[in-house]
């Protein structure tokens, strides 16, 4: 059965641990982080001017395309630009890889699949 999302109309919502002004819609989720199966596909908005504290580790893969707007990847003491992405980036960062902190100045829309190899 086809499901249709409308974006501007999707519920969402900043989970625990997210930075203010950053926050998630998620399409389909069926990862499991303890028997390391699964995958995960979600939105991500970043409010103009929002930012990470710190980079990101995980044990599954990840895809993430820059729908719109802008990202910006940080040093680790959040003081300087390192370098900025633009709309249509698409990031492929395998299990382990270490990566942010980011922050977006005029805001962005990402498209995130997470994974576990099968």
């Amino acid at each position: 059965m086809e499901i249709i999302h409308r974006i501007e109309q999707a519920e969402w919502h900043r989970p625990a641990g997210f930075d203010p002004g950053i926050d998630q819609f998620i399409v389909a989720d069926t990862l499991d982080q303890e028997r390391k199966t699964g995958m995960r596909t979600r939105f991500v908005r970043f409010a103009p001017g929002a930012a990470t504290k710190v980079p990101f580790i995980h044990d599954y893969d990840e895809e993430v395309y820059l729908v719109e707007g802008d990202q910006n990847l940080l040093d680790k003491n959040l003081l300087q630009e390192i370098k900025q992405y633009q709309q249509g980036a698409y990031f492929v960062r395998p299990a382990g890889t270490y990566h942010g902190p980011f922050s977006s100045t005029d805001g962005c829309l990402l498209l995130e699949i997470h994974s576990y190899p099968a």
